[in-house]
């Protein structure tokens, strides 16, 4: 007897250490994992030798599978297979679509079921050091994406921008030179900013600036996609990790960190 079941799972945000015992589990029994361009292959080494790995992987002007295919492989599949994982970068439910499948699948009377992960919005700052809430710098943060269903920059930027809140922009590379003119027209020239590519990651980059030079560094360093953009008082407040991270043997991407 098979048991159609769907479990969107988050995969966190880069480092294959960063993935909950919960999630492991469900890679572990699944029948078939649909996996995302930002997920960790090595993750994949976790499925049983029989589960059908499938990548639907969507990067900008990229998609091996448009979502309403993805939506009909999850039904096919698991009418025909049994258990699927829907095995998603950072968190499902943070700009991951994850609700909209499991709403679909739940149309089919299909079992659904979600695992948490955690979001490339905190545990990317948090490598670099950056508490995005700090006393005295940041009293909350925005999480925004830079890039709407309709390709245009989100309108809560120019909300963002006028209050003293730390600002995470998530898939926001492509509207940079839009958010530094939110930005600017707010007065902001001299607000701290960084980007980090690849976070968490052993080809992690950074590039760390202000509103007024931060193209230019992006540029000088080639840093691109994907990536996240934090803007805020916080960025200068980071907490210099690197020579704790060499001390402890962690992860050889530490050593490269940016100094202040």
């Amino acid at each position: 007897m098979i048991n159609p079941k769907l479990t969107v799972v988050g995969a966190g945000p880069g480092d294959p250490d960063l993935i909950t015992l919960k999630a492991i589990k469900a890679i572990q029994s699944a029948d078939v994992i649909l996996y995302d361009a930002l997920v960790n292959d090595a993750l994949l080494g976790y499925a049983s030798e029989s589960a059908e790995l499938i990548f639907v992987g969507k990067r900008k002007g990229c998609y091996a599978y448009q979502q309403s295919q993805i939506n009909q492989l999850i039904i096919e599949r698991a009418l025909r297979c049994g258990h699927v994982v829907r095995l998603k970068g950072g968190d499902p439910f943070i700009f991951g679509r994850g609700a909209e499948e499991l709403e679909y699948a739940k149309e089919y009377a299909i079992e659904v079921a979600v695992v948490p992960g955690i979001s490339s919005s905190a545990a990317v700052p948090a490598y670099q050091g950056i508490p995005l809430t700090k006393r005295n710098a940041a009293e909350s943060f925005w999480v925004i994406t830079g890039t709407t269903k309709s390709h245009e920059i989100s309108s809560d930027m120019a909300l963002a921008a006028k209050s003293t809140a730390t600002v995470v922009i998530l898939m926001g590379m492509g509207k940079l030179a839009e958010i530094v003119k939110i930005f600017s027209s707010e007065g902001k020239q001299n607000t701290a900013v960084a980007v980090i590519q690849n976070g968490t990651r052993e080809n992690e980059k950074v590039g760390i600036g202000t509103i007024s030079s931060i193209e230019a560094i992006v540029e000088e360093k080639q840093l691109s996609t994907p990536a996240i953009i934090i803007i805020g008082e916080v960025v200068n407040q980071r907490v210099d990790l690197a020579s704790m991270y060499e001390k402890s043997n962690l992860a050889p991407q530490f050593s490269q960190l940016v100094s202040a």
